[in-house]
């Protein structure tokens, strides 16, 4: 293959355009990303499963519509726009590992309901991303799928669990990523690469099944809040085989997000730590500062008034508690081959009878009510730090883990300390690029929530800080 003159970085919602006015072919598309794979994937680990026959058939079938068609009107929104996929999602055909070196290497036959939205919207599917095993932690350096770096700094990691997502879309070699959040795992990656990334409400996107028990929600990593909100009107689509779906919304966010943001609008700030001992680094801090001070000139109020949130206990217990059986349901070959982080959360969770369970449950629920009143009675908008620190050289959560190790998921507590209370709440959350440390280079997010059901809100919010906060020009080191 020859250097192709597409760029990129285009966002996918433009490259889906020069599909449309014929200016590239899906064909030229795939092999543009597949080149970049191949020079900078080596680097950076960021997919587990290639196949290239697969991809470049899909992008010359999607070619071949395109010289069919009557009307491009008539050819679905991202009609031959390359995206990877979580290893964490079934893709018919492919396997499916789950970051596991003790998990069936056999394809799966059938695909998950986000894979066939994504697939229904006219996405050429580009392979599968790197996770965590399970997705239970938030960096991929797994003995079954090796280290995932980070395009900044290739020392450091690039955060996750959708490691393999953000690194993809961070370097160039997809224009977006799937990718999927249990505790901040698209929020993380998003903060330690550069990237958008939206945590939808609990509910609004439906995977084949609730995956421990509602903290998780599928969604996408992307360069631009255009393309996460387009990307949204593809996944937010009522699922009548689902346990629980809302309806599918009226207004699409694509054309939410392009209304004026309203004023005077009461945002809320929370930078201390919501779990006691965790130091908040100073960099995070003051991508907060930016937020609020480009908030605050767009007409909006800043208050005073802290979010209420549970003692510190409360709020890991009811969490890990659920959080334990993330590994549940996945069939395994090799059970031995399981890492020791997620044997002992087996084990911990093996050992609460199902009536405790059930009880740290309903605790959850009623800790999620607490916190969600009291920020509808204060809020419209919290901002938070994304995370509590850069994103970590590579090994540092291995401190202690081989007399505990149990330790990997305390060590990450810093990634995910702002994040997971809104995997418990199931609030729309959105992690933005708004800063850079200035000692390091390396991006800083901020995230901002919203209550629940409001992306419309979120999504005029984050474009108000992209305009004001351009970051789409950034290109990491590895790109």
């Amino acid at each position: 293959m020859t250097q192709s003159p597409i760029d990129p970085f285009a966002s996918a919602v433009e490259l889906a355009a020069a599909i449309r006015q014929k200016e590239v072919s899906p064909l030229e598309l795939a092999d543009c990303f597949l080149e970049r794979m191949d020079r900078l994937d080596p680097r950076l680990n960021a997919f587990c499963h290639r196949a290239d026959d697969d991809v470049r058939k899909a992008a010359s079938t999607a070619a071949d519509a395109v010289v069919r068609a009557v009307s491009v009107e008539e050819l679905p929104p991202f009609h031959g726009v390359p995206l990877p996929v979580k290893d964490l999602a079934d893709v018919a055909g492919w396997p499916t590992t789950h970051g596991s070196g003790g998990a069936r290497k056999t394809p799966v036959e059938a695909s998950d309901p986000v894979v066939r939205r994504f697939v229904d919207a006219g996405f050429v599917l580009l392979g599968k991303t790197t996770t965590s095993e399970f997705g239970s932690l938030p960096f991929t350096e797994s003995e079954a799928l090796g280290i995932s770096r980070n395009p900044w700094d290739p020392d450091r990691t690039p955060g996750g669990s959708s490691s393999g997502a953000g690194a993809a879309v961070a370097a160039g070699m997809a224009p977006i990523a799937h990718a999927e959040d249990g505790g901040g795992s698209i929020r993380i990656p998003a903060s330690c690469t550069g990237l958008v990334g939206l945590k939808p409400t609990r509910g609004l996107v439906t995977n084949a099944v609730v995956e421990v028990e509602g903290l998780g929600t599928g969604g996408v990593l992307t360069r631009s809040v255009a393309d996460t909100a387009a990307a949204l009107d593809v996944l937010a689509r009522h699922d009548p085989g689902a346990w629980w779906s809302p309806s599918t919304p009226r207004t699409s966010f694509a054309a939410a997000m392009k209304r004026d943001l309203p004023t005077g609008l009461r945002i809320g700030v929370l930078t201390d730590s919501p779990i006691d001992g965790i130091r908040v680094h100073p960099a995070c801090v003051a991508a907060v500062d930016v937020a609020l001070r480009t908030l605050e000139s767009a007409g909006q109020h800043i208050v005073d008034t802290p979010l209420q949130l549970p003692p510190t206990d409360e709020l890991v217990t009811a969490f890990t508690t659920l959080w334990n059986v993330g590994g549940a349901g996945i069939a395994l070959a090799e059970p031995d081959r399981v890492e020791p982080h997620n044997r002992a959360l087996r084990e911990a969770a093996r050992a609460i009878d199902s009536w405790s369970y059930a009880e740290g449950v309903r605790k959850a629920q009623e800790l999620s009510r607490r916190i969600v009143e009291g920020f509808l009675a204060g809020f419209d908008l919290l901002v938070t730090p994304t995370m509590a620190c850069l994103p970590p050289l590579v090994g540092a959560w291995r401190t202690g883990i081989e007399d505990d190790p149990l330790r990997a998921l305390r060590n990450s507590y810093p990634m995910g300390v702002f994040t997971s209370v809104f995997n418990v709440t199931g609030q729309p959350a959105v992690s933005l690029p708004v800063h850079h440390d200035e000692a390091t280079g390396l991006p800083v997010g901020v995230q901002i929530v919203a209550a629940p059901w409001r992306e419309d809100l979120l999504l005029q919010v984050s474009r108000t800080l992209e305009l004001a906060l351009p970051w789409a020009g950034r290109r990491p080191t590895v790109s």
